[in-house]
């Protein structure tokens, strides 16, 4: 198979979607791979790099995506992509369609496979291809909240660890899958005091017991939110429901009942986010005020550390694409439960159960065959 690899164009997106060990394995395969010029520059791999690794590096994006059969990517395509896809190629990527109506009648339209990483789903409901970016968000949000606390970028100027004779920080985390599980590591690791709420009550047990009671759990249920959020110095959002819109969870009045110069941080953000506040900023420029509170809501967390978060994904994206390629897309589908979960749109059909009711449109669930 024909695969292409270009550079990512979201502004400030330095990660790339396959590293030179992963060209190596799909050249061992026999598949010929494309990589448009600079797409590792962003982590200091050379085109040299790849090329020695067995990759054909081409000039422009216009030349990898006109080859390639399947394109691999890190975020999802945006307006200057829309016009380079083309019938019948294999898209594999984050999508994000659910809080994304203008790009999924793109996809559709433009007859492509878009299999979304975030979608893809073990038997045992975990996300594999969303974990380690889950990982690197909760953690990078403790840092962002840091930062927002800070009295330069509009906050009350507080430390989240305190110091001997003056009290930590209380960090508010709303949803207690990986995200936020990696957020409370974080928080408690610096000392802050933190309350962590999920619908979930095993979960919440494991929570408990893996933190040895040095973290508060609570029910996530409406009066136990509004509480926690006005008392907090820091909310983080990390809401999750696989490959839906996030639940506006946040009102603006319990936002506006924090203190000013309290922050929010809201990992939620490329589902469209989980308070009624929340808007996409970017690298550049990641913060605003809304109701007294700062507000970081980066659409691409991860991005902001490509090092750690490229080869934290083409860990695990890697096996799926190489199965991809070696099978073809039908077949792949056809014998990975798990891979078929992440077909989102297949040649001008909607295949997401949730997609399609986030953004109340139809969804076909004709099988996809082989035979």
């Amino acid at each position: 198979m024909k695969i292409g690899i270009p550079r990512e164009i979201k502004k400030l997106e330095k990660r790339v979607a396959v590293t030179p060990a992963g060209v190596e394995a799909f050249v061992a395969k026999g598949h010929k791979i494309y990589v448009e010029t600079g797409a590792g520059a962003g982590l200091g791999i050379s085109d040299e790099v790849f090329q020695q690794a067995g990759a054909a590096v081409l000039s422009t994006a216009d030349d990898v995506w006109h080859e390639a059969e399947m394109i691999i990517k890190v975020k999802e395509p945006i307006e200057p992509e829309f016009d380079r896809m083309k019938p019948g190629q294999i898209l594999f990527t984050y999508l994000h369609l659910a809080a994304d109506s203008e790009l999924t009648r793109k996809l559709l339209g433009k007859k492509v496979i878009g299999i979304a990483y975030e979608t893809v789903q073990l038997n045992d409901g975990s996300l594999p291809l969303f974990a380690p970016m889950s990982e690197v968000a909760g953690r990078l949000a403790v840092q962002m909240g840091c930062f927002c606390l800070e009295s330069k970028n509009g906050g009350q100027g507080l430390l989240l660890s305190g110091v001997p004779g003056v009290p930590p920080a209380n960090v508010t985390i709303i949803g207690g899958g990986i995200s936020g599980l990696n957020a409370a590591h974080l928080a408690v690791g610096m000392g802050a005091r933190v309350t962590i709420l999920d619908i979930n009550l095993n979960r919440l047990r494991y929570i408990e017991d893996i933190f040895h009671s040095r973290i508060v759990t609570k029910m996530s249920n409406t009066r136990n939110l509004e509480e926690s959020v006005s008392t907090a110095d820091l909310v983080i959002g990390s809401v999750l429901i696989p490959g839906a819109k996030a639940p506006k969870l946040i009102t603006r009045e319990v936002l506006a009942s924090m203190k000013n110069g309290s922050a929010f941080v809201d990992i939620a953000i490329d589902q469209g986010g989980c308070a009624s506040t929340s808007r996409p900023t970017t690298h550049d420029n990641p913060t605003f005020v809304e109701e007294g509170v700062v507000h970081y809501c980066v659409t691409n967390m991860p991005g902001a550390v490509p090092m750690t978060s490229t080869y934290a994904l083409t860990n695990v994206t890697l096996p799926y694409a190489l199965e991809l390629a070696d099978k073809g897309c039908d077949l792949a589908l056809e014998e990975n439960e798990s891979l078929a979960k992440g077909l989102n749109v297949y040649h001008g059909q909607l295949r997401n159960e949730k997609v399609a009711e986030s953004l109340g449109m139809d969804c076909c669930h004709v099988p996809i065959s082989c035979n």
